[in-house]
């Protein structure tokens, strides 16, 4: 089984790009499933109905988000109504809206279960991540072998430990958040793929997603500063996993990157 993960997408322009280039990678990578982190989607910060509605429309199966996902009013009722498509992170409180792991069918007709967590370092705090996930975890094994975790946060020591800690459970471990795609893809000795940050779907020519003179007048005047999606050409980054459907056993990971005019 083929399965498709896509970082953060970012503004309009992040979501016309990953629109533009879906089909083709869905195509060259045999996908079977596609999952993509959606929490920027909107102005660059938090989600919209529309903009969910136009990825799932563009062949997305399922969407995590993160820290953003309450910034827009109007999701709350989004998250209730969307077959749990969209999931806001499971250790959130649990009378927040929506869910935050769902088992859903791909293309082939085997089920994948997908768990969104959020991590605590430099983070608001929530529950543990690391006890939520494993309890997700074991419970999604019990309706399918196949089990994708987006480990939103921060840190990348946090996510490191998140795919050790979840090694030989999950099937694959995808970090998100950062918007900056590591190099340090691999499957881990227990069978679960991990990779720090998948990257983003968004401007090449900007300071993760925004225009780069907001981020430098932020970071130089120490005032808030509005910050604007940056505009020109762009990327879109995640990874391509390799599963085995009977196991859940991740057999490869490759990191994905194209550029979009």
């Amino acid at each position: 089984m083929n399965i498709l993960f896509f970082g953060d997408v970012v503004g309009k322009i992040g979501r016309r790009a990953l629109q533009q280039a879906l089909p083709e990678l869905i195509e060259r990578e045999r996908a079977d499933f596609v999952i993509a982190n959606c929490e920027n989607v909107a102005n660059g910060a938090g989600v919209d109905a529309k903009s969910c509605e136009d990825l799932l429309g563009a062949g997305i199966d399922a969407l995590t988000s993160g820290n953003h996902i309450w910034r827009l009013r109007e999701i709350d009722e989004y998250l209730e109504r969307r077959d749990g498509r969209l999931l806001r992170p499971a250790n959130f409180p649990n009378d927040a809206p929506g869910r935050g792991w769902g088992v859903f069918t791909s293309n082939s007709g085997a089920s994948v279960a997908v768990v969104n967590l959020i991590g605590r370092v430099f983070m608001a705090t929530v529950d543990c991540p690391f006890r939520a996930g494993e309890e997700i975890v074991a419970q999604a094994r019990r309706e399918c072998p196949v089990v994708i975790v987006d480990m939103h946060c921060d840190a990348t020591s946090e996510k490191g430990a998140m795919g050790w800690f979840l090694d030989g459970k999950a099937s694959a471990v995808v970090g998100s958040h950062t918007h900056i795609q590591t190099a340090d893809q691999r499957v881990l000795p227990g069978g679960t793929a991990f990779i720090t940050d998948a990257g983003m779907c968004g401007p090449v020519d900007s300071v993760i997603g925004v225009k780069p003179e907001l981020a430098i007048r932020r970071f130089v005047t120490q005032r808030p500063t509005r910050f604007e999606t940056a505009a020109g050409r762009t990327v879109v980054q995640g990874a391509a996993i390799s599963v085995d459907p009977e196991t859940g056993r991740a057999t490869g990971i490759r990191r994905l990157q194209e550029y979009v005019e």
